[in-house]
């Protein structure tokens, strides 16, 4: 993550966008160079308290709580002050689960530090209420607002996240916008506290403000506390959140600038494209948000049970910033276009394999199998976006039965072999590909960057290959296809695999299948289902 300089913000900022090393299972080293066993997940199994270390002093209750906090109801909490840690108590096994797997690709910050999140050993935690008072009071607080109900005692020292919310509408500055930040972006990061009803863009005195309105004063208060002070992406687009004098916003056009989720009726206004029709493209899935279940509130499109990788709605957001403004950033960007791949299937994987896949995220320009370690690649792509882009949505995810971890490296380029030596094929250079999906500005594919699903979208279908056709193709490239549907031009079609690895297993074999008469099988993942 070298080059955050052009910030002038400390390295290791709070990040709300970008796949982080410090709570990685395998991440060994911690970017401060301390000791890497402490910082080595020793796997507990799951369970509901969730121990917390490396807090900064003075730390409060409240702002532990609040990690947890959108997540699922916390039910108890003990502080250990003198040792820098907490334990965490969720309502729910589930909630723990969804809370430690959403941290584990973004890094949870208290106070501008990164703190340490793993499942404790303890399944229950049993605290002595009289030296827990103060907690047990802040605890109580919290639940009475997150019920929607006024606390019952003015609670001493649980600090202004306790007063009933004012109001449901939110008034977001972004600071440092190195990065545009779109509509979309913050329907999808605001969504994670509750159901976005409306929401309003607009430049004044030279920042980009928004107004953003919840369901419920109640939502608007978590996310205040959660995300007032984050930036969206590394060291830049800083959150600034206050709660707004108005209690209700009236929103006449549903366009990029402009979005009332519950009209969808609504007209575009100023000759601009509506983006509510029915095949709306927000990049992360629907544009009406999920309501807010006590799991955590993620919205139903990026459900985090797409086998084993934790996909958040924040990292899906990245997708959405980086395709709605491609704009040259690699001054801002704080990382090189590199990645470092690990625990891959060495017996399997090769360079167009790898090729193929991160070629759903990015323009892949080479790739090198590391010649000493083969279960470990070396991607470069065009920029730090694409990179960013790729490594949220695949790291965790399984390639040919192995959960694979995408990391920024810290080279610069993939050099090739010098002239003459073999390296038995494992560099190769794909710069002249004619298969870069991203390669013409302002292309369609920049609307499609969806994260792997089971569901994929076929295209260049020839009209004579039928449903059985297609069937039998992707069936025999390994797995079960449990649905199938053509679009109406028979062109395009919806195909769903049993599950996301198979679904990447054959986009890997797939794309770009010859079908004859000079038809080559685009495959890519959808955000639809069948």
């Amino acid at each position: 993550m070298d080059g955050d300089v052009a910030v002038g913000v400390k390295r290791g900022s709070d990040e709300l966008l970008s796949g982080s090393h410090y709570n990685s299972p395998n991440s060994s080293v911690t970017s401060n160079g301390s000791d890497s066993k402490k910082l080595r997940v020793e796997e507990n199994p799951p369970s509901r308290v969730i121990h917390i270390r490396k807090l900064p002093n003075e730390v409060s209750e409240t702002e532990v709580i609040a990690l947890g906090l959108p997540f699922g109801k916390v039910t108890n909490i003990l502080m250990l002050k003198g040792k820098n840690q907490a334990f965490l108590e969720m309502g729910t096994e589930e909630a723990a689960i969804t809370m430690v797997n959403y941290y584990t690709t973004v890094t949870p910050q208290v106070r501008n530090v990164p703190v340490f999140i793993q499942y404790s050993n303890h399944k229950e935690l049993k605290t002595d209420s009289t030296l827990n008072q103060r907690a047990q009071a802040v605890l109580q607080a919290v639940s009475a607002v997150q019920d929607g109900s006024s606390p019952n005692s003015e609670s001493g020292g649980s600090e202004n996240v306790l007063t009933p919310a004012p109001s449901p509408v939110l008034r977001i500055i972004i600071d440092n916008m190195f990065y545009p930040v779109t509509l979309d972006v913050l329907q999808q990061i605001f969504s994670k506290f509750g159901t976005v009803m409306k929401i309003i863009t607009f430049t004044k005195n030279n920042q980009f403000q928004a107004l953003l309105q919840y369901s419920e004063p109640v939502n608007a208060q978590q996310s205040k506390l959660s995300l007032d002070g984050q930036n969206i992406y590394n060291s830049c687009c800083t959150l600034r959140i206050d709660y707004s004098k108005l209690v209700n916003l009236n929103v006449k056009y549903n366009n990029d600038k402009s979005r009332d989720y519950t009209r969808p009726e609504l007209p575009a206004g100023d000759g601009q494209d509506s983006s509510m029709n029915k095949d709306s493209t927000s990049l992360l899935g629907s544009p009406t948000a999920a309501p807010f279940s006590s799991g955590g509130g993620f919205s139903s499109s990026l459900c985090l049970a797409q086998g084993g990788g934790a996909i958040s709605p924040l990292s899906a957001a990245a997708a959405a910033a980086a395709a709605a403004g491609r704009v040259a950033l690699a001054g801002h960007s704080g990382s090189s276009g590199v990645l470092l791949v690990s625990n891959l299937n060495e017996e399997m994987v090769t360079p167009q394999s790898l090729f193929t896949l991160f070629g759903v995220y990015g323009d892949v320009q080479r790739v090198k199998i590391l010649f000493n370690k083969k279960d470990s690649a070396l991607i470069q792509l065009s920029d730090g976006n694409q990179s960013q882009l790729a490594m949220s949505h695949l790291n965790g995810q399984k390639m040919y039965g192995k959960i694979i971890r995408v990391t920024l490296s810290k080279h610069q380029t993939v050099q090739l072999p010098r002239d003459g030596l073999d390296d038995q094929g494992l560099t190769k250079d794909f710069a002249n590909s004619p298969l870069h999906r991203f390669k013409k500005p302002g292309s369609k594919n920049f609307q499609n960057i969806f994260p792997p699903s089971a569901t994929m979208h076929l295209s260049n279908i020839p009209e004579d290959v039928t449903e059985e056709d297609l069937r039998l193709l992707f069936s025999n490239a390994g797995g079960t296809v449990k649905a199938f549907k053509f679009f109406q031009d028979r062109k395009m079609a919806l195909l769903q695999m049993g599950t996301v690895e198979e679904a990447i297993q054959v986009l890997i074999d797939l794309h770009n299948y010859d079908m004859g008469a000079g038809h080559r099988l685009r495959v890519s993942f959808s955000k639809s289902t069948i």
